[in-house]
């Protein structure tokens, strides 16, 4: 079993910047990639970014690419996603997966945190 804690969340106003934070219990064998999923109210969760622990390039939405960077502190077992230009639409509750494999389908993660508020004030 793995947990995952997700933090950093918080009320900012448009155009700022913000760090999201999910540390993991433990690596193993089923939780070799790392993403966040968002989720605002009415709608499905959606795709933010992936990377695996192994390290390479994370992958992102269209809807945050150029804005938001993911990456990783192996030696901590955290992952850090790096939000900036926020914008009113970016709001969501934030959270992080874990799983086996590196995809964009939500219904692939074994593992979910308890997700983060973001909100995002015009």
């Amino acid at each position: 079993q793995v947990q995952l804690v997700e933090s950093g969340g918080g009320l900012v106003q448009a155009g700022a910047s913000l760090r999201l934070s999910c540390a993991a219990s433990r690596r193993t064998f089923s939780s070799v990639a790392m993403a966040w999923f968002r989720q605002a109210p009415g709608k499905e969760r959606q795709f933010v970014s992936v990377m695996r622990w192994s390290g390479g390039i994370a992958s992102y939405g269209d809807s945050v690419k150029g804005r938001f960077t993911m990456t990783a502190d192996s030696a901590k077992n955290t992952v850090y996603l790096q939000m900036s230009g926020l914008k009113p639409e970016d709001t969501a509750v934030y959270y992080c997966a874990s799983g086996v494999t590196s995809a964009r389908d939500p219904g692939t993660y074994t593992y979910w945190g308890k997700g983060t508020q973001v909100t995002v004030s015009s």
